[in-house]
Formats: C-alpha cells, sequence, structure tokens
C-alpha cells in the first residue's frame, strides 16, 4: 500500500475536528431555544468557518481534493445575492431596477434629507445577516460533505442529529409530566404558548426538526447490524415521533407522516432481485415503527389532537389560514421583481396588508414565496437550480437505508415549508444540510485526487476569507427592528430632547427605511411638543401610513396632533380609524375622554353596532349622563335597524333613572320592552324603572313570578335579593342568594353575592355576621371600598385596632394622591383606640401591667359581641 493510499484509509484528526464543530452545530443550535435569537450568528459563522477549515486541512493531509456538489451552487449564488442586494445604487438606477424601492425613497427618506444613493435592500441590516447566514450554511454544506466521505463519521454525524432530537422531545415530555410551564423552570416564552415546553417556543419549528431527526434515526435503525444496535435509534424514532404529535403542529404531523411514508416507498423502490424481500422487510418496519409513535403519541394526547385537528374541519377555518395571503405575497412577488432583500419582508409586507392584523408577519410562511419576495426571479432560479440538484441525489445508485431516510426527511421538511418557515432558522436549516451532505458526498469510485496543496489549500484560503466577510456582514447586522423601535421607544418614552430623538429617528430609519414604527415614535414625539411640533407630527404620521395602511399608532399620533393643531373633528375621526385599525383600547382609555361635543362624539363613533353599544357603556360608566342623552338619541335613530339597538334604548332608560327623569324612562323601558318582550334584561330594566315610580311591590311581583322561567339565573336572583333588602325582606333576600350559590361561576359574582348578603344583615342590625360577609369580599375581591367598609363595620362595634388595619389596607391601594384622607382616618382611630383603653385603665383602677390585660380583655370583648346588640 502506497503511503497517500495509507493517508487517505485514515481518517485525519482535522477531519475528526470539522466533524466536532459541526456536532457542535448539530446540538447547540436547537437548544439555543430553536436558534430564534439573533444571537446565534455569531457561533454559527466561527463553528462553520471552523469546520470548513479543519475539513481543508484534513483533505490536504489526505491528499484529497474538495467536493463541491451541486447543491453547494445556490448556497453560494444567493449569499451573492445578498451581497449585491446591498450596493448602493444611484436613484435613476435604483428606479429602473426597483421602482417601488425608488418611490419608497422619494416618498420617505427624501422629506427626511435622507437623499443619497440607496441599495435594493430594504433592510440592510437584516440582508447583512442573512449575507452571514447563506455563508455559514455554504461553509457548513461543503465542510460536511468532506466529513461523510467517511462512513463512520457520516454515521456519527447522523446519530448526534436523531439523539438531539430525542432528548428535544424527552426534555418536553419531562416539562409535560411535572407541569412546568417554564423552560427548565426559569425561561417563559412572552409571545407563545407552546403546547410542549422545549428550546423551541414555535411548535411548528419543534415538529418540523423532529420530524427529520426522527425519520432519519428511523433510517439508522434499519442500517445497522443487529437488533440491539438498532434499538437506540427505533427508541430515539418513537420519542421524535411523539414529540411532533405533542407539538400539535397539524403541518408538522402531517408530513412527518408523508416523511415516514415516502421513506417506506423509497426502500421499496430502491430494492430488487434477491435484495427484494430485505426491502418488503424495512418497507413494513417503517409502516410498523410509524403506527407505533401515532399510537404512542395518541394514546398521550389524544383529546389534544382530535380538539387541534377540529379546528381544520371548516371552509371558513380554511378561508382564514395562511393560504389567503398567497395572493397577497405574490403582489408583493411582481412588485420587486429583483427581490425586496433579503430578510427584509418583516418590515417591508406591512405597506400591502389590507385588514389589521393582530401579530407581525415575519415570514411569508411558504418557502417559495420567500425567495420570491426576497430575492426576486433569481431565487426563483436558485430554487430550480436547487430542486434539480436534490432529484439527482434521488436519482442516485447504491443508496442506502439511512440515506434514504435523509432524502425522505428533508422532502417532507421542505414541503412542510410551503406552509411555514423552519428553514428560515439555522437549527433545521443546518441540520437539512448536514444531512444533505452525507449523500451528496462523492461515490466512492468517482473520489478525485488532487496533489498536496492544491485544491485544498486554495479551498482553506477561501473558506477564511468567507468566514471574515460573514463575521463583519455580523457588525451592521446588530441593528434588528425590534431593538431599534425599542432604543428610539425609550428615547420618547423619557421625554428626552426633540432634536436628540430626532437625531437619533433618522440614523435608525436610515438603516430600517420601511419599518413604520420609527415614523410613528418620532411622530409620536414630536405631537408631545405641543402645538408647536403638531405640523411634523403629521407629516411623519403621513409617512408611516404610506408605510402601513392599516397603522393604528398613525391614527393616534395624526390625532393628538390635529388636536394640539384645533382641529377638533377631524381628530376624532383619526381616533375611530386608530380603533378600526386594531387599538380598542385607545378609545375608552383616551379619546372618549377628550370628546365634549355632541358632534365629537359622532366622530368618535364606530361603524359596527356591537361596538356602539360598548361605546355606550363606556360613557354611562364615566357618568356623563349630560353628553350621552344626545348621544343615544342620535345613535338609536342611526342603528334602528340593528338588532343592538334594544341595548341603546336600555341604556338610555338607566341613563334617565340615573338622573331621575322618571317618564321618560319609563317610556325607554316600554321601548325596550316592545322590542324585545321575552328578554331578561327588559324584565329587569322594567323592574327598576318601578322601584324609581315608587311601586316596590310591584317590581318585586313581576321579578318573583319570573323565578319559574328563568331558573338558576344569577343576575335575577341578585337584582330580586337586592329589592327585597331594600323592602326588609332580609330573609327572603337570603333564601334567593342561596338558590342561585350553586350558579354562581366567578369570584366576581361570589363577591357580588357577598355584599347583598351582608347588606341583608346590615339591614336586621346583625353587623357582626355583615362583617364576615364583607370580610368574605375583600378576600376574593381586595379594593379600596370593600376594606373601608370592613373598616367602618369594625368602627361601628368599636374595634378601633381592626378597623385601623383595614384603612391601611385600603389606602394601600388608592393612588398616592387620595391617601390623604384615609391616613386622617387612621389617626383618628388610633387615637380612640388610645382614649379607650385609658378610660377602662382608669374605670378598673389598675396598673400598667393591668392595662395591657385589660386592653386584651376588651378586644375579647368587642369579638364576643352579641349580634344586633350595641356594645
Amino acid at each position: 500500500m502506497s503511503p497517500a493510499s495509507h493517508s487517505r484509509s485514515r481518517t485525519s484528526r482535522y477531519t475528526l475536528g470539522a466533524e466536532g464543530a459541526l456536532a457542535v452545530l448539530l446540538v447547540l443550535l436547537p437548544l439555543s431555544l430553536g436558534s430564534a435569537p439573533t444571537w446565534v450568528h455569531g457561533p454559527l459563522v466561527v463553528l462553520a468557518g471552523l469546520a470548513f477549515v479543519l475539513a481543508c486541512v484534513g483533505a490536504w493531509r489526505q491528499h484529497r481534493s474538495l467536493h463541491l456538489p451541486l447543491l453547494a451552487l445556490p448556497l453560494g449564488a444567493g449569499a451573492l445575492l445578498c451581497l449585491l442586494q446591498l450596493v448602493p445604487l444611484p436613484p435613476g438606477l435604483l428606479a429602473v431596477l426597483s421602482p417601488e424601492a425608488a418611490e419608497l425613497r422619494d416618498f420617505v427618506l427624501v422629506p427626511l434629507g435622507l437623499d443619497g444613493s440607496r441599495p435594493l435592500s430594504m433592510d440592510t441590516p437584516a440582508t447583512w445577516r442573512e449575507l452571514a447566514r447563506h455563508l455559514a450554511y455554504l461553509l457548513i454544506f461543503v465542510a460536511a460533505v468532506q466529513v461523510c466521505r467517511s462512513g463512520r463519521s457520516r454515521r456519527r454525524l447522523l446519530t448526534t442529529l436523531a439523539f438531539t432530537g430525542a432528548a428535544v422531545s424527552v426534555l418536553g415530555l419531562l416539562h409535560a409530566l411535572l407541569g412546568v410551564d417554564k423552560l427548565l423552570g426559569v425561561i417563559s416564552f412572552v409571545h407563545a404558548r407552546p403546547p410542549l415546553v422545549t428550546p423551541f417556543g414555535n411548535p411548528n419549528h419543534l415538529a418540523a426538526f423532529l420530524g427529520l431527526s426522527a425519520t432519519v434515526s428511523l433510517g439508522l435503525a434499519l442500517s445497522s447490524e443487529g437488533r440491539r444496535r438498532a434499538a437506540p435509534y427505533v427508541l430515539a424514532t418513537v420519542l421524535g415521533g411523539t414529540g411532533v404529535l405533542l407539538s400539535l403542529s397539524r403541518g408538522g404531523i402531517a408530513f412527518f407522516v408523508f416523511g415516514m411514508l415516502a421513506f417506506a416507498l423509497l426502500l421499496l423502490m430502491r430494492r430488487a432481485g434477491t435484495e427484494r424481500v430485505l426491502s418488503w422487510r424495512r418497507g413494513g418496519a417503517v409502516l410498523l415503527c410509524l403506527l407505533a409513535v401515532l399510537a404512542v403519541g395518541g394514546q398521550v394526547a389524544s383529546e389534544r389532537l382530535v380538539a387541534e385537528l377540529e379546528t381544520a374541519d371548516s371552509v371558513a377555518e380554511l378561508r382564514h389560514s395562511k393560504l389567503e395571503l398567497w395572493p397577497v405575497l405574490a403582489s408583493v412577488a411582481r412588485a420587486y421583481p429583483l427581490g425586496l432583500g433579503r430578510g427584509a419582508f418583516e418590515s417591508v409586507f406591512p405597506r400591502y396588508q389590507t385588514r389589521p392584523v393582530i401579530n407581525t408577519s415575519t415570514h411569508p410562511e411558504n418557502a417559495v414565496l420567500q425567495l420570491a419576495t426576497e430575492f426576486g426571479v433569481p431565487g426563483l432560479l436558485l430554487l430550480v437550480v436547487g430542486l434539480w440538484g436534490f432529484g439527482r441525489l434521488l436519482r442516485r445508485e447504491g443508496l442506502g437505508a439511512a440515506e434514504l431516510a435523509v432524502l425522505a426527511g428533508v422532502a417532507a421538511l421542505g414541503l412542510h415549508d410551503l406552509f411555514d418557515f423552519s428553514l428560515e432558522l439555522p437549527a433545521s436549516a443546518v441540520a437539512a444540510w448536514v444531512v444533505l451532505a452525507s449523500v451528496a458526498r462523492p461515490e466512492d469510485r468517482k473520489r478525485a485526487e488532487a496533489s498536496r496543496g492544491h485544491a485544498p489549500l486554495r479551498g482553506l484560503a477561501a473558506g477564511v476569507a468567507l468566514t471574515m466577510v460573514a463575521l463583519l456582514a455580523l457588525v451592521p447586522g446588530r441593528s434588528t427592528l425590534e431593538t431599534a423601535e425599542a432604543e428610539l421607544g425609550a428615547l420618547v418614552a423619557a421625554r428626552a430632547p426633540l432634536e436628540e430623538v430626532r437625531a437619533r429617528g433618522l440614523a435608525l430609519i436610515d438603516r430600517h427605511p420601511a419599518d413604520h414604527a420609527l415614523q410613528d415614535l418620532v411622530g409620536l414625539a414630536y405631537a408631545n411638543a405641543g402645538r408647536e411640533g403638531a405640523a411634523e407630527a403629521l407629516a411623519f404620521a403621513n409617512r408611516a401610513l404610506y408605510l402601513n395602511p392599516v397603522d393604528a399608532r398613525a391614527h393616534r399620533v395624526a390625532a393628538r396632533a390635529l388636536l394640539n393643531l384645533g382641529r377638533r373633528t377631524q381628530a376624532f375621526l383619526e381616533y375611530r380609524l386608530a380603533f378600526e385599525a386594531g387599538d380598542r383600547g385607545l378609545l375608552w382609555r383616551e379619546a372618549l375622554g377628550r370628546a365634549r361635543t355632541l358632534v365629537e362624539l359622532q366622530a368618535l363613533t364606530p361603524d359596527a353596532a356591537r361596538e356602539v353599544v360598548q361605546f355606550a357603556s363606556e360613557l354611562q360608566r364615566a357618568g356623563r349622563h349630560e353628553e350621552a342623552l344626545p348621544w343615544l338619541a342620535w345613535a338609536c335613530e342611526r342603528f334602528d335597524a340593528a338588532p343592538e339597538s334594544v341595548q341603546l334604548w336600555e341604556h338610555e332608560a338607566r341613563v334617565r333613572l340615573a338622573r331621575r327623569e322618571l317618564a321618560e324612562a319609563e317610556a325607554a323601558s316600554a321601548e325596550v320592552s316592545r322590542r324585545a318582550p321575552d328578554a331578561l334584561s327588559s324584565y329587569l330594566l322594567r323592574a327598576d324603572v318601578l322601584h324609581a315610580l315608587g311601586r316596590k311591590d310591584e317590581a318585586l311581583e313581576s321579578l318573583e313570578a319570573l323565578g319559574p322561567r328563568f331558573p338558576g339565573n344569577v343576575e335575577l336572583a341578585f337584582t330580586l335579593a337586592r329589592l327585597q333588602v331594600d323592602l326588609g325582606l332580609t330573609r327572603r333576600a337570603r333564601e334567593s342568594l342561596q338558590q342561585v350559590s350553586p350558579f354562581v361561576s366567578n369570584l366576581s359574582q361570589r363577591a357580588q353575592l357577598f355584599m347583598l348578603e351582608a347588606a341583608s344583615y346590615e339591614r336586621e342590625g346583625l353587623r357582626t355576621r355583615a362583617l364576615e360577609s364583607w370580610k368574605s369580599v375583600v378576600r376574593m375581591q381586595p379594593g379600596p371600598g370593600a376594606w373601608f367598609k370592613v373598616a367602618r363595620l369594625h368602627e361601628s362595634l368599636h374595634q378601633f385596632d381592626a378597623a385601623a388595619r383595614a384603612v391601611r389596607e385600603g389606602v394601600q391601594l388608592l393612588p398616592e394622591a387620595q391617601r390623604a384622607e384615609g391616613e386622617a382616618w387612621v389617626a383618628r382611630l388610633e387615637t380612640a383606640e388610645r382614649q379607650r383603653v385609658e378610660a377602662r385603665r382608669r374605670e378598673r383602677g389598675g396598673s400598667g401591667a393591668d392595662s395591657i390585660l385589660l386592653r386584651a380583655m376588651g378586644a375579647d370583648e368587642d369579638l364576643g359581641t352579641v349580634e344586633g346588640e350595641e356594645p
């Protein structure tokens, strides 16, 4: 054997080092919160460069050339496209290559003085990060191809992935068994509530990763010699598959099953002749393992699986699924034939949204549309090349069970990404490229040799250069939309000088020109500056609405600026638009309190009748009866045909009752009864009107007659009990409350029940029992009013110490500005307690020690006060 042949027969320690770096990536990325954080990119690039350099040195030491499969072409070309998208272009050339980008520059940036050359990318930091990732994936893939020339190294890498997936699944199962909803009991997912707690916050990404690892595990099991060696892989398959089912990801489950069936089919198609029996056995083993996974997972989470699958069992659900966005995304791709910039989708897409959304769309959740929107036509060409390269791997001869499992698993993962974006995260992407390298390695009979120091050394130099470029790309890629918005938002919240906010805002807008939130924040700072900044605030709000036509915050900024300019009616129209764009709390929290006239209230009124009812409730709750009555008359006329008009008439009756306009309240109540004669609310309103008119017995009779018609109705029972207490029928009131006690469903209703019970005891003079009921109220719903009621009852029983403690509890729940009166009350109670103790000591002539004993005895006497008895 020649020295060269001997050196090729052994695996170089440098190649083993490259294998170790790849294995670290396969383990580290899934455990790093599913590789979602941006800080993952640093270790990703470093380990990728290290693996490539070591693989090149190992190939040089073994006299082997670097093998570049066809699949390396899309990765390299993708990195090149990222780089081209970052090249600043003159305005004229930009208008030719990307008219949409040029229009955004002219409308958003030029008025701010940012009139320099602009690249094709609409978010350059994001594209810099994508450049680093594409280069890292290229380095990882080529390094893995060199490492996988060794059968042992190839199997070890696949085993690392298989057992990593099993470990992630076991971690989730342990969290479920222990009832822990925080990762490792420490980390909480802020924007997600995953059904299975693992480092993956997104259940779809978890299912995609586990589906690939479980399929690879089964391939390793079938390629193992002997049952003992296959057993760990079978267990890893069952664990990974169970994790897929427990993730409750419908797409993940469907494509996991597809991957296993595709694996079985590939096994049957690839075997012939004398090996046909073996192929049928292995195909049957795949199906049996799949059935075992479905059985185990179904046994563990059958009810949750059925409930999740039922959510997709309607046409409406499918219509409102991710599919409805595909036409919009296709229009975005047509608007940017050369792409809007790799990674820039999150900042650009709001401009094309047609309806308000709660969550921001960070990805198209379709791999084809992802490339079409961010890379344009060149991205689709790269996809075609990648599919061609994958097809060539499928046609290779002599593939074993492990290789077929890899191809089936990657195919399932790719199809899953037609409805998700798992491959946009390094955990799944690195796993896919590493396992593909195990198939794309050069065939044994075609392994080319190179003279020592040629291709490997040139590859080494290229790898070092690419690694340096990737690391440098991470420097401008540090800025994300989230960090930029948080930084500028902190300045605005801290009321920093307007010049400082503007300067920092323009710098961030220059980095993220398509981000509407940055325009909102600067506009908000100008709106907070008063009339002087109102015009600038409107300009920023206008640009924000250009970038996101359904931006609620931009309407809010515009509303505040218009108020500063005295254009009140137009301001309240903007508040209403903010409400309709999704900012539901703004109308009740800010806008409604600023409206003064009927015209302003009309401008603020939503178009939907059900929201108008809430509008009326908020007006009534605020005690604005003077403005509410003319508005209610207008609203009742405008929404007369809507079913909710009954509730508007009811609100008018309630407002009339509060103003003691009894004749008008009776007329409104009659209208409610006419429109909804069989509704319980109509009867309750009628009873309240009769009570206000002094016809209490008639009201009581009407409510008591409703009992058989509405048995167990809590609202009816509470209204009846309140009226019975008012008439002095305290025992009957408590009987009414006792009858509905089993139907009380929440703490608020339970607290109200104890309040009514306490009122009945007070009416009888049983203050001690009333006190116990109020104590139950404060345990359920502690509030200043409830604590002060407890204090008054203690004070009436001469229990001044206990009263002072209750007042202190209530005062703590008040704002600082409202605590003075409560603190004075505490001082009076403490003085009364000291006077009481001193009086008893003088009365009994006791010493200081006796006074302490007498004080304790006095407290015991107070606690033992006879019900209904004055102490």
